[in-house]
């Protein structure tokens, strides 16, 4: 179950003083911290409408897209894949966005996304995506791209167990029977329960009914009292929606484990995560960067192109679209003339950037932050009895999300002289903004020692032998987090309403984040480009 903030603040304070003297007793040398927090200053600049709105010239150009996560080159892909190539896309602040990824002296790691579930059968687009790829074939994934074993382990009563339920007791046996039903059952539509993208899912009201309650309070309504079963399903809900439990809406918490059929355990991953779906994507699509914007005020390409700038104001003007964009590094800025806008940057960012934003259904709203650690070992820390370290490592009871040993998909017969463990965190002990000011505020020691909770709770202060450096990346804004009342939210509606030439593009759009929504409103919104035509 989740802490409460007396106890977390307890925790983390007995945590550090256990830290800070292991440290003292046999003097070793703090590893070189490197913080990033993606964004920034820009974005709060972006906010606070610190930019110069003014630009040094204005162009003409035919198809725009505004970003360059996973919804943007999805859209991308799409519009490629159906013959069009006049296609600029800015990168935004953050090449490939949550899902970028981390490379040091010949490791790759991520620092956001770090897998993707296999896609269920509604999820068309992904399915075509990684056809297209060469990473499904006739409905058949690469070994190489599947998760390799061992998969995941839970560090349990002191020791380590393969899974990461810590018990299958009678509570957990009834609630995996009951999903395991639902995985297949429909509503009075015909649609599935729940589908993934959730917007494919039954308009039945009876199930819609659980959209207006906690899937805590659910849990309760149902008789579930296993201690073991509710700290998983709270774990299950803080890594796939930033909150536990007790904030995220009953629908979101039963679809984390009906909608994606029945293999859902298995995962496609990469040591550098979601940024090798990213450059993928990039490749195949021939998205090739501008060293410089191109002369003149008429900008068309024979093939994608990508320019490193972001949008800092987006308005509609008759039935064109102009977009002030800004070079990210030295500041140019120019004025983009666009026939249509794919605006795939987060709702909460577009809200300050957009001309009447109300109208198009954006709004300043609350994310999940997160935390990202990034540990360069020099060796494999020393482990516990005779198990070795899995892709996905969790500590029970911990706040945090534990660990992932992004090197595993490379581990053939022997280990590495060097690795890469990615730790995750997504802090529930207070409201989101708070969160988020102390991430942004806090220096590097107490990000370090926060970041390395569950790394030590499995190690000890001995792991710290075995690091090299540490990397750490502070996500402000790093998921939409699915509360009751999000599958009928009328600015959400209303967003995925628009129509060209300003279309959105998002996987906030569906009230939580995953790649497979965003993948689903990046084709959508170029289909609609495309129909425009």
């Amino acid at each position: 179950m989740p802490l409460t903030r007396r106890q977390f603040l307890a925790s983390s304070a007995v945590m550090a003083a256990a830290s800070a003297a292991s440290w003292r007793l046999w003097r070793p040398q703090l590893p070189p911290v490197t913080v990033s927090r993606p964004g920034l200053p820009l974005g709060h600049a972006l906010r606070d409408g610190g930019l110069p709105a003014r630009p040094s010239r204005t162009v003409r150009c035919d198809t725009l897209i505004l970003g360059s996560g996973a919804a943007a080159l999805s859209a991308l892909w799409y519009l490629v894949r159906h013959g069009k190539r006049d296609i600029l896309l800015a990168e935004g602040l953050e090449r490939n966005g949550n899902n970028a990824g981390f490379y040091h002296t010949g490791l790759a790691a991520p620092t956001g996304a770090h897998y993707l579930a296999l896609p269920s059968q509604e999820s068309t687009y992904v399915r075509q995506m990684l056809a297209d790829l060469g990473i499904m074939a006739n409905g058949v994934f690469n070994e190489t791209d599947l998760v390799h074993a061992p998969q995941e382990r839970l560090l349990y009563r002191g020791k380590w167990q393969e899974h990461l339920l810590p018990q299958n007791d009678a509570d957990s046996r009834r609630f995996f029977a009951l999903t395991g039903r639902l995985k297949t059952a429909y509503g009075s539509d015909g649609r599935k329960i729940f589908a993934i993208p959730v917007a494919l899912s039954s308009q039945d009201g009876n199930w819609r009914r659980l959209d207006t309650l906690t899937f805590a309070r659910w849990l309760q309504n149902e008789g579930y009292r296993s201690p073991t079963l509710l700290w998983y399903l709270d774990y299950c809900c803080r890594d796939d929606y930033g909150r536990g439990i007790a904030d995220v809406s009953a629908f979101a918490g039963l679809h984390y484990f009906c909608a994606r059929g029945q293999h859902a355990d298995t995962v496609l991953t990469w040591p550098d995560g979601l940024a090798h779906l990213s450059e993928a994507l990039r490749r195949h699509c021939g998205l090739r960067p501008l060293a410089a914007p191109p002369q003149g005020s008429e900008w068309h390409f024979d093939t994608p192109a990508s320019w490193d700038a972001s949008a800092v104001k987006i308005e509609k003007r008759g039935g064109r679209v102009s977009v002030l964009l800004r070079h990210n590094a030295n500041g140019d800025t120019v004025l983009a003339d666009a026939r249509q806008v794919i605006c795939a940057i987060p709702p909460e960012v577009a809200a300050h950037i957009v001309a009447d934003a109300a109208q198009y259904g954006l709004r300043p709203s609350e994310t999940a932050p997160w935390l990202v650690g990034n540990f360069i070992l020099n060796r494999f820390p020393k482990e516990r009895g005779e198990s070795g370290p899995a892709w996905d490592n969790v500590v029970f009871g911990s706040p945090h999300l534990g660990y992932v040993a992004a090197g595993n998909q490379l581990i053939r017969t022997a280990k590495p002289p060097r690795t890469v463990f990615t730790s995750y965190t997504a802090p529930n002990h207070d409201t989101e903004r708070n969160i988020r000011r102390h991430l942004l505020e806090a220096g590097s020691g107490d990000l370090l020692h926060y970041a390395a909770h569950d790394l030590l709770q499995a190690y000890g202060s001995g792991f710290w032998r075995s690091v090299e450096a540490v990397f750490l990346t502070v996500r402000g804004h790093g998921m939409a987090v699915p509360r009751p009342g999000y599958l009928t939210d009328p600015a959400l509606l209303r967003l995925r309403q628009n129509r060209p030439p300003l279309v959105f593009a998002h996987s906030g759009m569906s009230g939580y984040s995953v790649f497979e929504e965003a993948a689903y409103w990046g084709v959508e919104a170029a289909r609609q480009t495309i129909e425009a035509v």
